[in-house]
């Protein structure tokens, strides 16, 4: 493949994904509106929430295996397909029904554009980790900077949100061109011998199930579990945050609509921060070190955040917040690292185990926000984040013991 062709692959994923975190970050944006303008409950509420977090989970088998029966480019734009509809359909919210698959499809949409995205970088710069770490800051950049143009589209009147939706539907099919402009990878194509028939029907002996019981060895490793629950309990605190922080802000009168939408941007330059700041100290720090200090941090600055009523220590609260969690996933996933390189099978288990949390939190959130008021719901993150905390100092503490 040629240079050029390289250069336009990076330029339109990086714009694709871009986009994609506008698309994707705008649902915790776009809740507060859509809940005051059909008169929606806060557990319904969490309940889409919820649902974008399952659509996300499921593109992860659906895109593995549509491009297989029709192509990848064709299988990317039917997936992204779902983008501009579900935005379109936000705007019958008085229609449940729909509401529920709008909220749906936004994630299937942005699993499958993250695992394409992913997948052409590394085939087009394997082994650079610039590369990736570009791509994701790139999605930073798109989740800091819709927000900030919600703002501008209601900054006079709320109902000023059915343009958003629009816009981002516009945003959506600009999406669709971008993947149909990409270049495709120029695919070697092997000749491979045919398998002796003594091969192919070669019976199963022992030695097979000894093979298949090994591959399913990890469940015998304690790292496999704490891993699991320290991931479980982060994304619970991620996505209960991201979707429900604004709608907190607003509805308790802490902070004004326009700089409650604010406080989402903030949050994502915080995480891109700490994103950046996490792989340099990785470094020069011993990741032992530096993921219990994150830990702390979360639910330090967490606490500053509920606990605070004046704008100047939100702010700090939100900025210490952000900073705080964006390396958490990452640096416990590198513990890891030993266990997945032994076992196929183990990162499928705990990306799926762990992405549970991220579903069921919001949907906490919501019916405890319903029937005690929504500070008490968010106020039971702090909860989810006490766990993660205790979670990563035995998880430490493990491999301090284990390779001593």
């Amino acid at each position: 493949m040629t240079d050029s062709l390289k250069r336009k692959q990076f330029a339109l994923c990086y714009s694709a994904f871009v986009t994609n975190g506008m698309l994707a970050l705008s649902i915790g944006s776009l809740l507060p509106f859509i809940r005051d303008a059909f008169g929606l409950d806060y557990a319904f509420c969490g309940l889409l929430v919820s649902l974008h977090s399952v659509g996300n989970l499921c593109s992860s088998f659906f895109s593995g295996a549509l491009p297989l029966l029709i192509g990848k480019k064709k299988s990317i734009m039917f997936f992204q397909s779902f983008f501009p509809v579900s935005f379109l359909l936000m705007l019958l919210g008085n229609y449940r029904l729909v509401l529920v698959f709008a909220f749906f499809a936004t994630g299937i949409a942005r699993g499958a554009a993250s695992n394409y995205c992913n997948a052409k970088i590394n085939s087009i710069a394997t082994g650079m980790a610039w590369a990736l770490n570009c791509l994701h800051a790139s999605f930073a950049v798109g989740a800091f900077v819709f927000p900030l143009i919600l703002m501008f589209m209601t900054r006079d009147e709320s109902s000023h949100w059915v343009y958003a939706c629009v816009f981002l539907s516009a945003l959506g099919l600009l999406t669709c061109l971008f993947y149909y402009l990409m270049p495709e990878d120029a695919e070697n194509k092997k000749h491979t011998d045919e398998i002796p028939a003594s091969v192919s029907g070669k019976r199963f002996d022992k030695r097979d199930d000894d093979n298949s019981a090994a591959a399913f060895g990890f469940f015998r490793e304690p790292l496999f579990y704490i891993c699991i629950a320290t991931l479980f309990f982060y994304l619970c605190a991620e996505q209960g945050v991201i979707g429900w922080m604004i709608t907190y802000f607003k509805d308790t009168g802490l902070l004004k609509p326009n700089l409650a939408q604010v406080t989402a941007s903030i949050l994502w330059v915080m995480i891109l921060l700490g994103r950046l700041t996490t792989a340099f100290l990785s470094t020069k720090v011993k990741k032992e070190d530096l993921l219990p200090a994150m830990g702390v941090g979360i639910v330090l600055f967490f606490i500053v955040l509920i606990l605070s009523k004046t704008t100047l220590p939100i702010i700090i609260g939100i900025m210490g917040f952000g900073f705080s969690m964006a390396g958490i996933y990452a640096t416990t996933v590198s513990f890891a690292g030993e266990l997945i390189k032994k076992y196929s099978l183990a990162w499928s288990f705990i990306l799926t185990t762990a992405s549970l949390g991220s579903i069921i939190m919001p949907t906490i959130v919501g019916v405890i926000a319903e029937n005690f008021g929504i500070a008490t719901g968010i106020g039971s993150i702090a909860i989810a984040l006490f766990i993660d905390m205790i979670c990563i100092m035995v998880l430490v503490r493990y491999v301090r013991k284990k390779t001593v």
